[in-house]
């Protein structure tokens, strides 16, 4: 690991003077990446600066109903917290469902959002990698690509996205709320990751020197059935194959009135299936319906030689999903 300089922020304005006025810095929370990635010389930052003393530990209730989650709030905090548990439990189920419980324990909510991908190729600098190293190829397209994307993808990267958390909160409706030299704006979760294109390079819309200071979760969804579910090679601490986050609300008229549906694991960024619940909102509640919207998202799919395996999954568990859901009334 390179040598580095250290700086502990105490205010957001003096984390984003810092990463403005050092060199090469990057923003540290939980470290349960970036660390990481800095062993494997995947990233070698001139200047951490420290944020996980900010004042941004807290979770509040917005007027309406909504939650507002700091961005240095631990995963497991988040997971735990009654609030979530009782109107959101898809995002506790996703959080569950995300690493191992010592890293929950350390890992925030803004460190959670801006994880970088898990593709080998990305974590070893002797392979080429134009998300590492723009313009040197992507290996993935023609090697070991089982884990990787099924849509969205292009000839210039197919990694996937590894967070359980956003693909909640993408479903959810959630927002992201961003401090940085140019003032603060707030961006839908589904619209915070981008499609690789030909700058994979890039994950997110993060402009340099913004600093995530909290998520906002509306009160739309709360208290409706909802549930994440997670395909993966083991039983715990392994990244999903497959995931699908769902909220299903059904009518006394037996009519979907609200749906949200998102996977995890088969794109660049959590893959909010807009098609899927267009069809899904105003049917009739069953497995026909559940399985002709899902498969008109996945009808854009274009598998890797290594796994065609994930359409039929991604299709199979969301419709078992959104059976559970609507049987729980």
């Amino acid at each position: 690991m390179k040598s580095f300089g250290y700086v502990k922020a105490r205010t957001t304005e003096d984390a984003v003077h810092s990463f403005v006025s050092l060199p090469d810095a990057r923003f540290l929370g939980g470290g349960t990446n970036l660390v990481d990635l800095m062993k494997l010389g995947v990233e070698a930052p001139g200047t951490l600066i420290d944020v996980s003393a900010l004042p941004l530990d807290t979770i509040s209730e917005l007027p309406g109903g909504g939650l507002r989650v700091g961005a240095t709030v631990r995963n497991s905090d988040l997971a735990a917290h009654p609030a979530v548990r009782r109107g959101w439990p898809v995002l506790s189920q996703a959080l569950l469902s995300g690493a191992s419980g010592q890293l929950r324990n350390v890992a925030t909510t803004g460190g959670n959002l801006l994880q970088r991908t898990r593709c080998p190729y990305f974590q070893d600098t002797g392979q080429p990698c134009n998300k590492r190293e723009p313009g040197s190829g992507c290996a993935a397209v023609e090697g070991v690509n089982r884990d990787h994307a099924v849509l969205g993808h292009s000839a210039h990267c197919v990694a996937t996205h590894p967070s359980d958390m956003a693909v909640a909160l993408a479903a959810l409706d959630a927002e992201v709320e961003l401090v940085g030299p140019g003032g603060q704006r707030t961006l839908p979760v589904a619209d915070f990751h981008r499609l690789p294109g030909d700058r994979p390079e890039q994950d997110t819309v993060i402009r340099p020197g913004e600093l995530i200071t909290s998520v906002l979760i509306p009160a739309s969804s709360a208290g409706m059935p909802s549930a994440y579910r997670k395909v993966r090679d083991r039983a715990s601490y392994a990244f999903a194959l497959v995931s699908v986050a769902a909220v299903l609300a059904v009518g006394d008229d037996g009519l979907i009135r609200y749906a949200r549906l998102g996977f995890g694991g088969v794109a660049h960024k959590p893959w909010r299936a807009v098609a899927a619940e267009s069809l899904l909102i105003g049917g009739p509640a069953g497995e026909d319906t559940y399985r002709r919207a899902v498969e008109a998202e996945m009808s854009h799919a274009a598998p890797l030689s290594g796994n065609a395996f994930k359409v039929k999954l991604a299709r199979d568990l969301a419709v078992d999903t959104l059976v559970r859901l609507a049987d729980r009334g």
